[in-house]
């Protein structure tokens, strides 16, 4: 049963949102409306490093990695952004020079937006399910910097931060099995993930309904019922549609961990790990814990997975 072997992350200076007011063209109003209904304070933002080094600032946690760099079969890059950088530069490459991973396989995935980072631990798991070597491993790679104006903010939804995820995948272990996993695409009348206004209001009305029913799918697979998950670690888009969603979804909100929306941003698809990392160091997820990790993408993909701590 695939499981995750480590989970780091990296998280760069936090700032408040109300000092990038001018920068994402927030009106007081909206301000406002970030920091009180949306539960925004500060986001992670880092103007001096280069991609490949938020992302080689996670990888360097990974205890579990040292030594075993030769185990490492899958060298996955899960990213938002099609194109985060131009060509010929590549982050997933320069990692991999760096880790001397030459001997393996280097891809990124993309079209499943900030739901990518779930959507590659399950290819991950199928991968390695196949590899001769049992004891081979995946390293997938998850966040990234927001360069453009467009992708620093949400409208109406929230703003974007630069935390990044490193995490280590075996195709067997003790510890962070997966149990079950689920994932949907549905169709907003625009075939690209930069939307029009028209496809956003389409994603809004559909997005509750989409994220209720994809957790009880995953749930379904891991053969449990919604009241076994100890613990339910979103995306940190905001709060307030959390705890509209959580007696839709059957959970109490004590039962949701929304402790790093205030601190983060949407870190795209690093949101889900930032936070099953931050709880296992809070103590909140227990050894035998039943946890959901539950990430959104636009265009619009729903993903979501359960994992046994």
């Amino acid at each position: 049963m695939t499981s995750l072997v480590e989970v780091s992350t990296h998280w760069p200076s936090q700032v408040p949102l109300a000092s990038r007011q001018d920068a994402l063209n927030l009106s007081d109003a909206e301000l406002r409306r970030y920091q009180r209904a949306f539960g925004l304070s500060e986001i992670c933002r880092d103007t001096e490093h280069s991609e490949a080094e938020l992302l080689m600032a996670a990888v360097d946690k990974l205890g579990s990695l040292r030594g075993r760099e030769h185990r490492v079969r899958y060298l996955i890059r899960a990213r938002t952004q099609r194109a985060p950088s131009p060509y010929p530069d590549s982050a997933l490459h320069e990692v991999r020079r760096e880790l001397g991973l030459s001997h393996a396989s280097a891809f990124a995935l993309t079209e499943h937006a900030c739901a990518s980072g779930l959507s590659a631990v399950d290819l991950a798991g199928m991968l390695l399910a196949e590899d001769p070597d049992p004891d081979a491993l995946a390293l997938i790679l998850v966040g990234e910097p927001a360069r453009a104006p467009d992708s620093q903010i949400l409208p109406g939804m929230g703003a974007t931060g630069e935390a990044t995820a490193a995490v280590l995948v075996a195709d067997r272990g003790p510890h962070n099995r997966i149990l079950g996993f689920a994932c949907r695409t549905l169709y907003t009348g625009d075939p690209c993930m930069a939307m029009s206004s028209e496809g956003l209001d389409r994603f809004r009305s559909m997005y509750t309904d989409a994220v209720v029913e994809t957790i009880a799918l995953a749930v379904a697979d891991a053969g449990l019922e919604i009241g076994d998950v100890a613990l339910l670690l979103p995306h940190n888009v905001n709060r307030i549609a959390w705890v509209r969603m959580a007696d839709r979804i059957g959970l109490p909100l004590s039962r949701i961990f929304l402790d790093n929306v205030p601190r983060t941003g949407h870190c795209f698809g690093a949101d889900p790990f930032l936070n099953f990392e931050t709880a296992c160091a809070l103590g909140r997820i227990r050894p035998g814990d039943r946890c959901l990790l539950v990430s959104v993408g636009l265009g619009a993909t729903y993903a979501a997975t359960v994992v046994e701590h």
